[in-house]
């Protein structure tokens, strides 16, 4: 049992991979594929566009001492949430206790940066410490320091890092910024047109910020056509391939001023098949809306994501293959990690994640499935925590959530369940139709009682339950009339009194 968090191996070779980019009027689509398998897909509407690092002039609209947070008005449908740990002075003292009350006031203008997507029903998280993404940096104009990806472990390396990008900064520099991991092999002419691109950025947005009305938005990062350029591409990656002449102009463009090694990978698709049905894309997405994911040797997992935690089950299902059960038990799990791997981000799942492995007899088999997971989450470009077993042989693990998983932009609860997956039965809705005529016959003076209901329902009324429902009738000395309505489901009905 791991009570620890697991280190991911950092220096993983990247399989090379293929980015497709496929654009309507309507939204544009990302896939990226590892050796023909699909492993991230990312959709951007033009009706609910991502929200994460748009930057806003807002209206505090109330305070919360007693949760030490802010209502803030952007203009968006809900109001917007500042927490006392997300304003740039408590940030930049952490070792004192600031307040809220002492720092804002309601009717007050405020700069501020989306950090969190709204979800569901929360709405959007909101920051005062601004950022400003680049290719190799992040711009942070109201900091000093000169901070350095985690992922970049080596010391030396971090050490020259810092040092280069001093040297290419004015000596009268007052703004910090974060050093990405694809700065690592940047010229320090790249760093230099991204210190520029930023810098220019920024008095743009300062300028706006002095001239708009309040719930202006100021700046918005990137479509995400360009955006794959900026934060996905690498030297892993061997094509770009975009289905539109106009998106392809405007990424070439883009890639001539800021990212030069992607000019050769991007290429123009010109084929009469849909982009994403010549590659098979269509069937997957579907297939990740599905709970259940077949294994290679006939083992299976269940996806089940809920409010609190996702829940995923591994089965065997009909693999036998191996000399014993055993080795069969531990041949699932193990091709189970690398499959949990990719759908997380295929579907982009966050947060608490518990998998539930078949439990197996040695703790060797566990410390290697552990090394295998870690192995197979290394691959993702979104932050992850593995936690190891439980006491409860349960993996516990969890992933940054940024925005809103596949099946939240995609798929919306099913009307006639209301999203809990059953149906009563049409013997249920029987039995709680007869109750209900018992209450409103006790209550109400009617000539007669009419059933409208679902084809399934007045069916069992007419069959096994006609018995029953004579007896009703004869109890309260009223007829009872069936009627059948088509368009209701099989938990709707109404009775009506004649």
């Amino acid at each position: 049992m791991h009570n620890s968090d697991i280190p991911l191996p950092k220096d993983i070779q990247r399989p090379a991979e293929t980015v497709l980019v496929n654009i309507t009027p309507q939204e544009t689509r990302v896939a990226v594929m590892e050796e023909n398998r699909l492993c991230e897909i990312h959709i951007e509407r033009n009706s609910g566009y991502g929200l994460v690092g748009n930057i806003y002039l807002g209206v505090v609209r109330r305070v919360l001492p007693g949760m030490q947070s802010a209502f803030i008005d952007i203009g968006l449908e809900r109001a917007a949430f500042l927490h006392i740990v997300d304003i740039l002075e408590q940030r930049q003292k952490p070792e004192q206790t600031l307040r809220i009350e002492h720092m804002l006031h309601e009717g007050q203008s405020i700069v501020v940066q989306v950090i969190k997507d709204p979800i569901n029903t929360k709405g959007a998280r909101l920051s005062t410490q601004i950022s400003l993404a680049g290719r190799f940096l992040v711009h942070l104009p109201q900091d000093q320091h000169i901070g350095i990806s985690q992922r970049i472990e080596d010391e030396n390396e971090r050490n020259y890092l810092r040092e280069r990008l001093q040297k290419l900064l004015p000596a009268d520099a007052n703004h910090g910024y974060i050093i990405r991991t694809s700065a690592e092999n940047a010229t320090d002419a790249e760093l230099q047109s991204d210190i520029n691109y930023l810098t220019k950025r920024w008095q743009h947005i300062q300028q706006l910020s002095k001239i708009s009305p309040p719930e202006t938005l100021l700046y918005q990062d990137l479509p995400l056509s360009l955006r794959v350029l900026r934060d996905m591409y690498s030297d892993n990656i061997d094509h770009i391939i975009v289905d539109s002449s106009a998106t392809y102009e405007s990424m070439r463009e883009f890639a001539m001023n800021y990212s030069q090694g992607a000019l050769d990978k991007l290429q123009l698709f010109h084929d009469d098949r849909p982009l994403f049905e010549e590659h098979n894309i269509e069937t997957r997405i579907n297939q990740s809306l599905q709970p259940r994911v077949n294994l290679d040797f006939g083992g299976y997992i269940i996806i089940e994501p809920t409010e609190a935690m996702t829940t995923i089950d591994v089965n065997t299902g009909g693999f036998v293959g191996a000399r014993n059960f055993e080795e069969t038990i531990f041949k699932t799990n193990l091709d189970a990690c690398h499959v949990i791997a990719r759908e997380l981000r295929l579907r982009n799942l966050g947060g608490i994640i518990i998998i539930d492995f078949i439990d197996m007899a040695t703790t060797e088999h566990q410390e290697e499935i552990l090394t295998e997971l870690a192995q197979a989450l290394a691959y993702d470009r979104t932050r992850v925590t593995l936690n190891g077993f439980t006491s409860l042989g349960l993996v516990e693990l969890t992933r940054k959530r940024t925005r809103e998983n596949l099946s939240q932009i995609l798929c919306e609860s099913c009307p006639t369940c209301q999203g809990r997956g059953r149906l009563k039965t049409a013997q249920t809705v029987c039995y709680e139709i007869q109750r209900e005529i018992v209450r409103e016959a006790h209550q109400k003076n009617a000539q007669e009682f009419r059933i409208l209901a679902s084809p399934s329902v007045i069916d069992l009324f007419l069959d096994e339950e006609a018995n029953s429902l004579q007896m009703l009738s004869q109890f309260i000395g009223k007829p009872i009339a069936l009627t059948v309505e088509a368009t209701y489901n099989q938990e709707q009905y109404d009775i009506v009194l004649v």
